[in-house]
């Protein structure tokens, strides 16, 4: 870390030499990208420089009690750690205030079938709390509510739960099992409770797509007192079966903790030249989930950024258009601070935002090489104008450097969602998450699809303490995180512990961050080819609010 702390503040403000970038541009965005060349920012931008912060971010959390979740001791030493080093090296950065209401869960939710054959279910295989759920400790009859069993043939078929009426004669005092379906969450829970439910079971609805255990937000509008879980379809289903034979009762216990209008920020970084009528953002959640310290979610993005911002400012470059880098706040409850930060643009502010580029988790222990799929041709959901040339762009520095990539979707899981909603064009990277790692990728990635028996998912520590610089002493199994470490040949190692986080494919994130930072910061041509502004995106669809399902 030494080394890299001196490289970084031996030359404290933006040299005034000019950046060695050449430009030969064409007419369109995605062309245009290509001349310039990025090789000296790629080659200050290291995994060793970006290992750096993380151990100051993993000690920030040591620090404050595990945790950097916004609104936490430790995201605001966070932000000063990063505001610090940023203005050191010159650039111009500001807080952005705002207010949001946090969920914890002070102790780990139960869910329990007491009758027939007593089960008990494992958390966050079985089930997951849903993000804002109440507290309660019941056991009650179980009552089915609407189900449509079998699902049908397309997604949104079941209304379960959407009407109050779907509740007349519901028993007062018996948990309510609805079924996903056409509606959100909140509205399915809130329901219940108007019709005395003492407590919320949600499954999935049961598509192709639609089976997995329900990790769901209520919304930090949702404020009744009842517990709410999600889970799988097989679980639902079954239980549905067995309510067609008799009683069924169940026990659900949450222990939650809401606090209402808590202070935390935005952090905002721009370069102290360039034109500010074609601003280029780059951005990254700062803020961990408060059950760790979020190393790979998101410490990885954001240190990325901030060890670009760095090396620009190392090497003098000064950039054609402005850069801005954002760090946000909250977006662990639902994507708030970047919502904050586009809500509170002028007209007139927006449209000077050339593009949004977006780094959340990039460097997931067993990871892929994942783009935006910016031009929809994939996933159906496609960006603003322009999103089509920041996809293309890097998939093709992938593809120039023997490096396999393939497309994810604009579904609504991380910041770029309110950019694009707001008609600017959006890009990024992403490692995976609690996906699980198909056999097919194994070859073009390395790493494991399956551990005794079981599926690995990219991150086998998502959303959990283990995501550390030492998982294994957070919790995570030590045979698997060994057997990811051998079949990358060490590349999770760091300082001779096992981190949560794979530097092989942090280094090639950290190529294509800088070659596409770059790229646009020294563009002369607008990503779409005018002078304006992308239109609003020609589809937007998904059903994320960050890391949760919402309907």
């Amino acid at each position: 870390m030494g080394e890299t702390v001196r490289r970084r503040t031996r030359n404290a403000t933006f040299a005034t030499v000019a950046a060695t970038a050449a430009i030969a541009l064409t007419a369109t965005g995605a062309q245009a990208a290509v001349p310039t060349n990025t090789t000296a920012l790629q080659d200050a931008v290291t995994s060793d420089g970006i290992m750096a912060h993380l151990e100051e971010l993993q000690a920030i959390a040591d620090a404050n009690g595990g945790t950097r979740a916004s609104g936490t001791p430790g995201y605001g030493a966070s932000i000063d750690y990063i505001e610090s080093v940023l203005d050191a090296a010159g650039y111009v950065t500001t807080r952005q205030d705002f207010t949001f209401n946090s969920f914890t869960e002070l102790s780990d939710a139960e869910m329990d079938r007491v009758s027939p054959d007593p089960t008990s279910y494992v958390l966050f295989e079985d089930f997951v709390t849903a993000e804002y759920s109440g507290s309660g400790d019941v056991t009650a009859p179980l009552e089915a509510v609407d189900l449509v069993l079998p699902p049908g043939s397309s997604a949104n078929t079941s209304t379960s739960g959407c009407e109050a009426s779907d509740f007349d004669g519901f028993t007062s005092g018996n948990i309510a099992l609805v079924q996903r379906g056409s509606c959100n969450f909140s509205l399915k829970a809130e329901n219940a409770y108007d019709a005395g439910a003492s407590g919320v079971i949600i499954f999935n609805e049961g598509q192709d797509g639609r089976q997995e255990t329900l990790n769901a937000t209520l919304g930090d509008a949702f404020s009744d007192p009842i517990p709410v879980v999600g889970t799988s379809f097989e679980i639902g289903d079954e239980l549905a079966s067995l309510l067609a034979s008799g009683e069924v009762v169940m026990h659900l216990k949450t222990d939650t903790l809401i606090e209402l209008d808590v202070p935390t920020q935005n952090l905002i970084a721009q370069t102290p030249t360039g034109r500010t009528d074609r601003v280029i953002m780059a951005g990254a959640h700062l803020d961990s989930v408060s059950s760790g310290a979020g190393i790979n979610d998101n410490g990885s993005g954001s240190a990325s950024i901030l060890e670009t911002a760095l090396q620009m400012a190392e090497l003098g470059i000064q950039p054609r258009n402005a850069v801005r880098f954002a760090w946000w706040g909250a977006e662990e409850a639902g994507l708030l601070g970047s919502q904050f930060y586009v809500d509170s643009l002028s007209k007139q502010e927006s449209k000077k935002i050339e593009l949004y580029l977006n780094f959340d988790m990039v460097g997931s222990p067993n990871y892929a090489n994942f783009v935006y799929d910016g031009d929809g041709d994939a996933f159906g959901i496609k960006g603003p104008s322009g999103s089509d040339n920041i996809e293309h762009l890097f998939s093709d520095f992938f593809e120039s450097i023997g490096v396999a990539s393939e497309p994810t979707a604009f579904d609504g899981r991380s910041d770029y969602d309110a950019f694009i909603t707001a008609g600017i064009p959006a890009g990024g990277l992403f490692t995976g998450a609690e996906g699980a790692k198909t056999a097919d990728q194994v070859p073009l990635y390395g790493g494991l699809a399956e551990f005794d028996g079981e599926p690995v998912s990219y991150d086998p520590c998502y959303h959990q303490a283990c995501d550390s610089l030492d998982p294994v002493g957070d919790g995570a199994d030590a045979d698997l995180y060994e057997a990811l470490n051998a079949a990358y040949g060490g590349a999770l190692e760091y300082d001779g512990t096992i981190s949560n986080v794979n530097q092989q494919g942090l280094g090639d994130m950290a190529d294509a961050i800088a070659h596409a930072v770059l790229t646009y910061a020294m563009s002369t041509s607008s990503v779409n080819g005018t002078a304006k502004a992308s239109a609003k995106a020609a589809e937007k669809a998904g059903d994320h609010l960050g890391a949760h399902l919402f309907r």
